[in-house]
């Protein structure tokens, strides 16, 4: 088992920044890949970020540029740095570690980030 502790998320205006940031605790000598997914409302789970197991980076296009996935291994925390940020990317963003033995994944409770225009 994995549990995953989100913190971070807040209210933000149009052009500012949040950071959030995952605490991993549990078996993560079995994850192969850690990630930030979104939800807002009416709209499907999207997946904002990753880094896969050898520390491949991948982002959507509409956060390149704006957006870093960084990990502490000392601390097993996962941060994703938010900057320049919009109105769309209002959401639950949810902190996300998938096993690698079966891609079974593990979720956090998710914290809201709402940027006002």
């Amino acid at each position: 088992q994995v549990q995953l502790v989100e913190s971070g998320g807040g209210l933000v205006q149009a052009g500012g920044s949040l950071r959030l940031s995952c605490e991993a605790s549990g078996s993560i000598f079995s994850i192969d890949r850690m990630g930030w997914f979104r939800q807002a409302p009416g709209k499907r789970r999207e997946l904002v970020a990753a880094i896969i197991g050898d520390g491949r980076i991948d982002y959507i296009d509409s956060v390149k540029g704006r957006f870093t996935i960084s990990r502490d291994n000392a601390k097993n925390t996962l941060y994703l740095q938010m900057n320049s940020l919009k109105p769309e990317d209002t959401a639950v963003y949810y902190c996300n570690a998938r096993r690698s033995s079966d891609w079974l994944n593990y979720w956090g409770q998710g914290t809201q980030v709402t940027v006002s225009s």
